[in-house]
């Protein structure tokens, strides 16, 4: 990468190590570029491994609102596997409360569609894992095998969060007996 080029919000990138990218944020020395596995990382503004796949012109600072939209629709024009997945109409709008059994202690409370996006975002992750264990050319069919069934027992834990998924189809599904 140039150092005299300056990447706007939007600009799409290849990092060696973390992959596509997009840039969100820019500060005095480095950009805020999030990735496609690894989510958000921080890199210098002078790093010269980093390819640059299209540019968008640096304009002036950008709202946190523009960026978020212009990242949403560069996400879904270059992601297009991802499937949006909807939370049940009975939660939405509601608060996930975690309540200590010692009154003294106070509760924790969060929108629980902040909670559901977690959860999707681990479905999503577990979905990414699979597919490198899948390609991976170093293990074995058994080693493959292995890790595919430790995968499905995860997704057997997480079943509990079905009732917050608006369709069944989007929802965990872990061993069948």
């Amino acid at each position: 990468m140039n150092e005299n080029t300056l990447l706007g919000i939007g600009s799409r990138v290849k990092h060696p190590a973390f992959g596509d990218g997009v840039v969100i944020r820019l500060h005095a020395i480095a950009y805020d570029i999030c990735f496609t596995i690894y989510g958000i990382k921080t890199v210098g503004k002078d790093y010269e491994k980093m390819e640059i796949v299209e540019a968008i012109p640096a304009e002036d600072p950008v709202t946190f609102s523009a960026a978020e939209k212009s990242l949403i629709k560069i996400l879904r024009t270059h992601l297009d596997g991802m499937e949006e997945v909807a939370l049940g109409d009975r939660w939405e709008g509601g608060n996930l409360i975690l309540q200590p059994a010692d009154k003294s202690l106070k509760p924790k409370e969060m929108p629980i569609e902040d909670f559901f996006h977690k959860i999707v975002m681990t479905r999503d992750r577990l979905r990414v894992l699979e597919q490198r264990i899948n390609s991976n050319t170093l293990l074995s069919d058994i080693e493959k095998v292995n890790l595919q069934q430790y995968i499905t027992k995860i997704y057997g834990s997480l079943t509990t969060f079905n009732v917050l998924f608006k369709y069944k189809e989007h929802s965990f599904t872990g061993e069948k007996s």
